[in-house]
């Protein structure tokens, strides 16, 4: 019965997170714009324009950190 009620509690935690994402750090935008310049650099922009490739790199690493993601870079 803990274990099952503990189960529960982890749900709507993780529920609460998932739904209420806060914003990024400002300079962690900035670390993962960097850094997806390298990969656009290294790996090329799969046919988007650079700019494009940019928001969606910084924006799946936003997501994978828990963090809500941003409209443009600017």
């Amino acid at each position: 019965m803990k274990g099952l009620m503990l189960v529960g509690i982890s749900a709507l935690t993780f529920s609460a997170m998932a739904t209420a994402q806060e914003a990024a750090p400002a300079d962690l935008i900035a670390e993962l714009t960097q850094f997806c310049t390298e990969v656009a650099e290294d790996e090329g922009t799969k046919g988007m324009a650079l700019n494009e490739f940019l928001l969606q790199c910084v924006n799946d690493e936003l997501e994978a950190e828990g963090y809500a993601t941003v409209s443009s870079l600017n």
